[in-house]
């Protein structure tokens, strides 16, 4: 089905009556923040944990949103249902306002502008099962990754370069450290041993990371957030990427170096089987 319903500024409008003022401030300097929350079965996953960071990076810009917590989580209940979505995602962005241009905050008065719309997205399942290619690019981004903005420049010209050459993701790094991908959070296996970078300025703390995590410290499996270098990675037994939109996804070739066997490895495997379970838990789908 066609998404039709869009919130913008405190109204439910139809997509094609939905406009962005040209002096707003997410359009003319990316000055803000934004969400990507998913849905299965009609139902929000990790939604708390979305809308905290949310705030999180609103606080860190010195941004106000000019709705309460428990109002902004509403307003994407309210949008998946009019929508009617099963399966996809909640885009949610919070820029600055409107305001004359220059570089500077505007005053205080100025409200904050929401949007917020759903799109309908199924889950990657194929390329789970099978694995994905990725490539490495140095990680030419500013300082505050920790901040989910809509500075994206960086993460685009990455994707890019590697879509280009027919891979699903962009392995970053700084020098020999590796970061993230472009759009993910990556991690590799070593004896048995999840390793990934630390929720430091230099990533994005990744919801589907955190619920990693957690996933590993409840079943057994030794979880080390430290960083690695990129002959690391590309001597690791596995290697997979996680967001929103990707799950856990398996990398079995980086460039031209075949990971392991070349296919998705046995732990990768057993995290998608925990976290198939965990949404079947919170949204009542069927694992798969």
């Amino acid at each position: 089905m066609t998404v039709e319903t869009v919130f913008l500024n405190g109204e439910f409008v139809k997509r094609k009556d939905a406009k962005v003022d040209i002096e707003d401030r997410g359009y003319q300097f990316g000055d803000g923040i934004y969400e990507v929350i998913r849905v299965y079965n009609g139902e929000v996953f990790t939604m708390d944990e979305h809308m905290e960071r949310l705030y999180q990076s609103a606080e860190k810009m010195k941004l106000k949103i000019p709705f309460e917590f428990k109002e902004l989580s509403s307003i994407v209940f309210k949008l998946i249902e009019v929508n009617e979505v099963q399966e996809g995602s909640v885009y949610m962005q919070v820029s600055r306002g409107i305001s004359p241009r220059q570089h500077h905050f505007p005053a205080g008065d100025v409200s904050g502008s929401v949007i917020a719309y759903t799109k309908e997205m199924k889950r990657p399942l194929k390329q789970m099962q099978e694995g994905v290619t990725a490539m490495l690019v140095e990680d030419i981004r500013w300082l505050r990754c920790d901040i989910k903005s809509l500075n994206l420049l960086g993460n685009l010209l990455a994707k890019e370069e590697a879509a280009s050459r027919g891979h699903f993701e962009a392995i970053q790094h700084r020098g020999e450290t590796v970061t993230e991908g472009s759009s993910s959070n990556a991690f590799i296996v070593k004896d048995g041993t999840i390793f990934t970078h630390p929720a430091t300025n230099l990533i994005l703390n990744g919801i589907t990371r955190r619920v990693i995590k957690e996933l590993a410290d409840k079943n057994g499996v030794p979880f080390v957030e430290k960083t690695f270098t990129v002959d690391e990675l590309l001597s690791a037994e596995e290697i997979f990427i996680a967001s929103t939109t990707s799950e856990v996804m398996p990398v079995v070739k980086v460039d031209d170096v075949t990971i392991g066997q070349g296919v998705p490895g046995s732990l990768t495997t057993k995290l998608q089987e925990l976290f198939s379970k965990r949404i079947k838990e919170d949204c009542k789908v069927q694992a798969v």
